[in-house]
């Protein structure tokens, strides 16, 4: 990606924005709440990949254009055929997470006005969620009918512990900010009016720290649920290893020495 690449056309589904090594992916549509349907879902999976070979994108973040974060799923999708409509949005959402998961670079979630159904799970995902006061959190999936997709039932248990996952997805009522920061849905609930300042502060401050080491941490932390102690040992040792080897170490030994605060390039 050209790191000066804005694409800001209104009519398509997903914005691409950067700025130097910071990525921000914006769903884009307002009139729908962003409710995801396959072209969204599809330019998402298509913006994913490319990032996910992109070694000099050191933090992404996800948020929504106009009055809300997403919605969920495009119910009009999955009406007229219910299994192939559901299955051509899950597909491809997935894939993306999958890659997003797989990357060095730290993912954000900027959320406000409502993240429901798919736009609660797709905001778990997330490293870090900034929300802005006011905003409403509801997985929904039962009032439809459904079980859940897009990772709820991986992230949230891990979260809020079984029992309160299984309140959350079973009963389907909406969650306030307050609530979801208590539960430690989010991480930060700011005014509105500061949301963009406090994500662009958060993206800049981790876009400028080892982002090898960023991943590491990620994949460390979110794969310690599958393993024992000795199994997860080994992982530190191998992880610690490798990034002992990247020039960011090099970079931050040379400035504790050098009592300064380290420059580190992401590699």
């Amino acid at each position: 990606m050209n790191p000066t690449a804005a694409i800001e056309t209104p009519e398509l589904p997903l914005q691409i924005e950067r700025e130097g090594a910071i990525v921000t992916l914006r769903f884009n549509r307002p009139k729908a709440l962003n409710a995801v349907d396959i072209p969204m879902a599809q330019a998402f999976l298509s913006a994913v990949r490319e990032l996910s070979t992109d070694k000099s994108v050191r933090a992404v973040v996800l948020c929504g254009a106009g009055r809300g974060f997403m919605a969920g799923g495009d119910l009009a999708t999955m009406r007229a055929n219910p299994q192939q409509g559901a299955a051509e949005l899950i597909g491809p959402l997935h894939e993306a997470i999958t890659l997003l998961a797989g990357m060095d670079a730290p993912l954000i979630a900027q959320v406000h006005g409502v993240a429901a159904g798919a736009g609660l799970s797709l905001m778990l995902q997330a490293d870090f969620i900034i929300a802005a006061e006011g905003t409403r959190f509801s997985l929904a999936y039962a009032n439809i009918g459904t079980s859940c997709d897009v990772g709820a039932s991986w992230a949230l248990p891990r979260l809020v512990g079984l029992r309160r996952a299984l309140e959350i997805a079973m009963l389907g009522e909406t969650l306030t900010c307050e609530e979801a920061l208590r539960l430690g849905l989010v991480n930060r609930v700011a005014p509105p009016a500061e949301l963009d300042t406090q994500v662009k502060a958060l993206a800049q401050r981790l876009a400028s720290g080892p982002t090898v080491a960023f991943g590491r941490l990620r994949r460390l932390m979110r794969e310690s649920f599958g393993r024992d102690l000795p199994a997860q040992l080994d992982a530190e040792a191998q992880g610690f290893l490798a990034c002992a080897g990247t020039q960011d170490f090099k970079t931050g030994i040379d400035a504790f020495f050098a009592k300064q605060p380290a420059q580190f390039e992401g590699r």
